[in-house]
């Protein structure tokens, strides 16, 4: 991404850490960077482009740092940070008409995490891909759950803490699930090799 284009996306951010999305104009964007309205308009068509290039660019930075997902809270913690460092800007985002942008970056962003995980997790078995597939949506669904009732409740609880938690008494049961999903390719294999 070049370096205007970033200039303009950080005055976004700080913008919607100050004021909710709906109230924020090009005018204001330009003014915040310095620069003039035709600049913006060679890299962003409007206000909307902005968000989601915004978001996009938060959550490709999330996937270039936080590159290997080995374990559930490894999917949750990057996503838990960057909101806090963005908290206000992610509430105005989420409380905004622009809502449906943010929700199908964090669907896609949940996706690439789990896939990650799994693939992780997986890596020495050999799994149906229907479950495989499975695995994926569900805990993908789980991140993306707990994750949009925490921005419901305004931030008010820690999250990561609550996650940790939860992970700590489900111990072992994700596991053993790909276990059993394992073994079934076992057991259908089996008769063959017997033959």
């Amino acid at each position: 991404m070049n370096h205007t284009k970033n200039i303009i996306i950080d005055a976004f951010w700080q913008l919607l850490e100050e004021k909710p999305y709906n109230k924020i104009t090009v005018k204001d964007v330009v003014d915040r960077c310095h620069l003039n309205r035709n600049t913006f308009y060679y890299h962003f068509h409007d206000i909307p482009e902005l968000l989601k290039n915004s978001i996009k660019s938060e959550h490709e930075s999330i996937i270039q740092t936080y590159c290997n997902f080995g374990s559930p809270i490894d999917c949750i913690t990057p996503l838990i940070q960057n909101t806090l460092k963005h908290k206000k800007a992610v509430l105005h985002i989420y409380r905004s008409l622009q809502r449906e942008v943010f929700l199908i970056s964090l669907n896609e962003l949940a996706l690439h995490m789990v896939t990650k995980y799994i693939d992780t997790a997986t890596a020495n078995l050999s799994l149906p891909p229907e479950d495989r597939a499975l695995f994926i949506r569900f805990y993908k669904c789980a991140l993306v759950g707990v994750y949009l009732d925490w921005l419901d409740s305004g931030l008010n609880y820690d999250l990561e803490k609550s996650f940790i938690r939860i992970t700590e008494l489900l111990h072992g049961s994700g596991k053993q699930a790909i276990l059993r999903s394992a073994e079934t390719i076992c057991t259908k294999k089996s008769p063959n090799i017997m033959q």
